[in-house]
């Protein structure tokens, strides 16, 4: 194919076209490889930089950024420099970062700033700001950003501690266990608990929601179109906030997380729209970036098709979980870890020997430990790197546990365990029949394992099998049982072996 379009290219047949498709071919190595063979192959496609046809112009720049042909930097720049059709100088920008564009750094801040500094015709709008974001990328890849750090605030904010909706009055009980001097409002929100308060820092190390949000637009309820979310987001107190909160100035850079039923396509054009508009009404003191950010703004569409939007601030010193160095696919999240532990504080015993059969990277033991100290802790799993990961998190965390690369099933210990507590394997392309007898040895296996009394914590969506179990094992007795997560059926459960 690679030779094809090439020859056609080297004829003058279809120039823009074969330009093109080439781009397209070597997408796969081999055809790339093919490419790079020609002698010639990087010749042709700078010689058309000089072309009439500006999409010609295009097409030949970023075939060049595809190649890798770093020798001809220096000839992109300069056409960059004399382009005059605002449509391709994007382009030569896209290849430039691709190539290396360290040379011409002091100049491409220069064009920066200057395009920064212009209001533009409404008709060169959407150019000038395609160029403005090739050259912010550029930049601040190969400068960084500045980096802001986090001083809290000082007048009242309200900010979301996010849950699913089962989850929120564990929140609010651990709400309760904060310091009498820390004043503050809660209240139930549909994604977690909205706090009012004139500090973050007593909030950071509650360990039972999943996210720090702060809410920007919630009382705007027509925010549909791209500059009507800009529009809204740039008169709630985001700038304000950042400002205050943080020590150093302006700019902050930020990514969007657009969270919406439309095709990925739309996503796309419209999030380029929300941030430029945002860019340009905040005289860029808010600069899209989408690989060095400290802000994320979140666009949640609800179902009304209109956005709420919120703030994560990535330069709040999160240090709650900071043990976690490692995670697998099936790894639950420390948050709700932490949350079932809350939940199952009642029958947690003091100075306990527990055991993880299924323990993955460590996550339920080490959280286990924080909520009520065990004396011994074990945890098993098959998986090899799973166990490495679990030492090295358990590490990190100061926890003593001995981590023991084997099936739950062949496990043989000298004392029985006061506990078994875990995070149940999920079905996954299991069969309904293989996940029954899992159940039936998971029980049948623990009665060897546990002292009478000793107790098995575990989360699980699989209640038909928990209950046959339960119906079929009389000497297990269900103490109690919530439901975490009622979307998935997720629930805890709390079972005494009396054996």
């Amino acid at each position: 194919m690679v030779e094809e379009y090439w020859n056609a290219l080297k004829k003058g047949e279809n120039i823009r076209e074969n330009l093109s498709l080439l781009r397209q071919s070597i997408k796969e190595p081999k055809e790339r490889e093919k490419l790079l063979s020609l002698a010639d192959a990087g010749i042709l496609p700078l010689e058309c930089l000089n072309h009439e046809d500006p999409k010609v112009r295009k097409n030949a720049v970023l075939l060049l950024g595809d190649m890798g042909k770093k020798e001809v930097t220096g000839q992109i720049f300069r056409a960059y420099s004399k382009e005059e059709t605002l449509f391709v100088k994007s382009s030569y920008l896209t290849a430039l970062r691709k190539l290396g564009a360290e040379a011409y750094l002091e100049e491409l801040k220069l064009r920066r700033d200057m395009l920064a500094e212009e209001t533009p015709a409404l008709e060169e709008r959407k150019h000038k700001q395609e160029e403005l974001r090739e050259l912010d990328k550029i930049i601040t890849e190969l400068e960084g950003v500045k980096k802001h750090r986090w001083k809290d605030f000082e007048q009242e904010h309200t900010f979301l501690l996010t849950a699913e909706r089962e989850q929120r009055e564990v929140i609010l009980s651990e709400l309760a266990t904060l310091s009498p001097s820390v004043e503050y409002q809660a209240k139930k929100h549909p994604l977690g608990i909205l706090i009012t308060a004139k500090k973050a820092a007593p909030f950071l190390r509650l360990r039972t929601y999943r996210e720090l949000l702060f809410p920007l637009c919630m009382q705007e309820k027509t925010i549909r179109e791209e500059e009507q979310a800009a529009e809204a987001v740039w008169r709630s107190k985001l700038l304000s906030l950042l400002l205050e909160s943080h020590e150093q100035e302006a700019p902050f850079y930020f990514r969007v997380e657009l969270r919406s039923r439309m095709e990925l396509s739309k996503k796309g054009s419209f999030t380029k729209r929300f941030s430029a508009a945002l860019e340009r009404l905040s005289g860029r003191q808010l600069i899209n970036s989408t690989s060095a950010y400290e802000v994320e703004l979140r666009l949640i569409e609800t179902k009304t098709g209109a956005f709420a939007v919120f703030a994560k601030l990535f330069t709040v010193p999160m240090k709650r979980f900071s043990y976690r160095k490692h995670a697998i696919s099936a790894s639950i999240h420390p948050s709700m870890a932490a949350i079932l532990m809350e939940v199952a504080r009642p029958y947690l015993k003091e100075n306990a020997q527990i055991l993880d059969p299924f323990c993955g990277v460590g996550t339920m033991l080490i959280e286990r430990d924080m909520k009520v100290p065990a004396r011994e802790k074990y945890g098993i799993d098959s998986f090899g790197d799973a166990i490495r990961m679990a030492r090295e998190n358990a590490a990190a965390a100061g926890e003593q546990i001995h981590f023991i690369n084997r099936d739950y099933f062949d496990f043989r210990h000298d004392y029985l365990f006061d506990e078994l507590i875990t995070n149940m394997p999920t079905r996954g392309k299991q069969t309904k029949e293989e996940m029954d007898a899992f159940y039936t040895s998971f029980f049948k296996k623990s009665k060897t394992l546990l002292v009478s009394g000793g107790r098995m914590i575990f989360y699980s969506n699989e209640e038909g099998f928990v209950k046959k179990q339960l119906r079929l094992n009389p000497d297990y007795h269900l103490l109690y049982e919530r439901c975490m997560r009622e979307k998935e059926q997720y629930k805890l459960y709390v079972v005494e072996y009396r054996g």
